[in-house]
């Protein structure tokens, strides 16, 4: 080839590559993206409702209709709206698909960043900025892919919905998930959800090798241990009779204590995935503890390896906070802790605090569940349909991925739909390194072509369950 058609060739290449860059309109989400980012959705300061309103714009734009978008949220809480929004399918009959993402995010202080955390800044392959991942990344592409389905004419078979909602990072003092559900059903009601909670696994040298599915989370639960005694002086203590000694004693009990091992489709699925991308004697370990009975000495160095790996597979509860004591010159008239469990799905907190008061075995030490209201889920199931999707587009994506079952050890909005009845899976087709996102701490990324890797996974799976009978 001469100078000149190699010229012509490599400026026709450049062409087509920025035809297909704009074809599938990723400028377009490079600036939705940036600015949901940069709209200041913190508890703080923020306004989800700013956020909420900033999307409906966009799909407004799109050719959505004025009564297919909702904000929705209670005239006391006015910077927490949720946006929903319904692509209207071709069978009323069948149940919708929810796109499930929370838009608000966790403090920053600008001082203690190296970057803006509410300016989207691109630097060496990376985004940087508060809720770069968790959670606008998936608000963005879940947005994107309906404006894109609308714009292309795209009519599913079952409606799809998109649910940007508030209040997820601080549900203590308000979640527009459990508002929704109590005051707003109709509006979250779906045959399933995609939320957060799993994400990619990148090896060393930065290849794809595990894509998660995340199929339920264990519940949260805080219980209150009191003891009390009658005090007095503390030159004179009696025998057997100091709070302090008493709770201290119960609490070694309860050190010693695990809950019995407890697999269900998730965690299963997670360990015989695992099992072929660790080291040998790992991979032994794991496929030990899903033998019947469960090999107890590999339980314990998988423990040892990697806390998370005991989490899944038992309920935990650990003492997180403790007081005692009324004065340094007296004997302690009361002693309390906190001690924070992560329950299972389908197990009852009755049946945990139980547990607890048999482990402490001490009728002097009261064990008080949380007066919050527990919400509890059952893991949803990996059905065939919920998985053929996934494997099918990572693998053209991907290609030779894993693709591995997970349960959070956390919590998302996930629990109230789970507990709701309507079965909630994370996914989200963003991996990331052995460093991590940052999510909650300081300079919070992810990296550019995981972002645009997402979008392209999500827009496609979202696409094929839309249109499943």
């Amino acid at each position: 080839m001469n100078r000149a058609r190699f010229i012509a060739a490599a400026a026709l290449t450049l062409l087509s590559s920025a035809a297909g860059a704009q074809g599938d309109g990723e400028a377009a989400f490079r600036e939705l993206y940036r600015e949901l980012i940069e709209i200041n959705t913190t508890l703080s300061v923020g306004d989800c409702t700013a956020a909420a309103k900033a999307m409906s714009a966009r799909l407004s734009a799109a050719g959505f209709a004025a009564s297919d978008l909702q904000l929705l949220g209670p005239a006391d809480h006015p910077r927490e709206q949720a946006l929903i929004a319904t692509l209207h399918g071709s069978s009323p009959k069948l149940k919708a698909v929810l796109l499930l993402a929370h838009i608000d995010v966790v403090e920053a202080r600008r001082e203690d960043w190296q970057r803006d955390p509410f300016k989207l800044v691109e630097e060496n392959g990376w985004f940087y900025a508060r809720g770069a991942s968790d959670d606008k990344a998936m608000a963005a592409v879940f947005t994107d892919a309906m404006i894109r389905f609308k714009q292309q004419g795209y009519q599913p078979r079952r409606d799809i919905k998109l649910a940007l909602t508030c209040g997820e990072e601080t549900s203590e003092q308000f979640n527009s998930v459990r508002w929704l559900l109590e005051n707003k059903p109709d509006a979250l009601r779906a045959a399933f959800a995609l939320n957060e909670g799993a994400s990619g696994e990148l090896d060393a040298a930065g290849k794809p090798v595990a894509l998660q599915i995340q199929a339920g989370e264990k519940v949260y639960e805080d219980f209150t241990l009191e003891t009390t005694s009658g005090g007095g002086h503390s030159s004179r203590p009696a025998p057997g009779d100091n709070a302090i000694y008493r709770l201290a004693a119960g609490l070694s009990r309860l050190a010693a204590y695990q809950f019995p091992l407890a697999l269900n489709d998730a965690t299963r699925g997670y360990f015989q995935a695992q099992s072929k991308l660790v080291a040998p004697d790992i991979a032994a370990d794991m496929q030990a503890v899903l033998k019947d009975p469960p090999d107890a000495a590999a339980q314990a160095r998988l423990w040892a390896a990697n806390p998370m790996w005991n989490s899944m597979l038992r309920t935990t509860c650990v003492a997180t906070q403790l007081s005692g004591g009324h004065a340094p010159n007296a004997l302690p008239q009361r002693a309390t802790a906190n001690v924070n469990c992560r329950i299972l799905p389908g197990v009852a907190v009755a049946d945990v605090q139980q547990t607890l008061v048999t482990v402490l075995a001490d009728d002097g030490i009261t064990v008080r569940p949380s007066p919050e209201p527990v919400v509890i889920g059952p893991a949803p199931p990996l059905t065939p349909q919920m998985l053929q999707p996934v494997h099918k587009v990572a693998a053209t994506i991907w290609p030779g991925v894993t693709i591995v079952p997970s349960m959070s050890t956390g919590a998302t909005d996930g629990r109230f739909l789970n507990a709701a009845g309507i079965p909630t899976y994370g996914l989200s087709g963003m991996f990331h390194d052995a460093e991590g996102s940052h999510m909650h701490g300081l300079n919070e990324r992810i990296r550019v072509k995981s972002l645009m890797d997402g979008r392209r996974f999500l827009y496609e799976v979202v696409k094929i369950y839309g249109s499943q009978k």
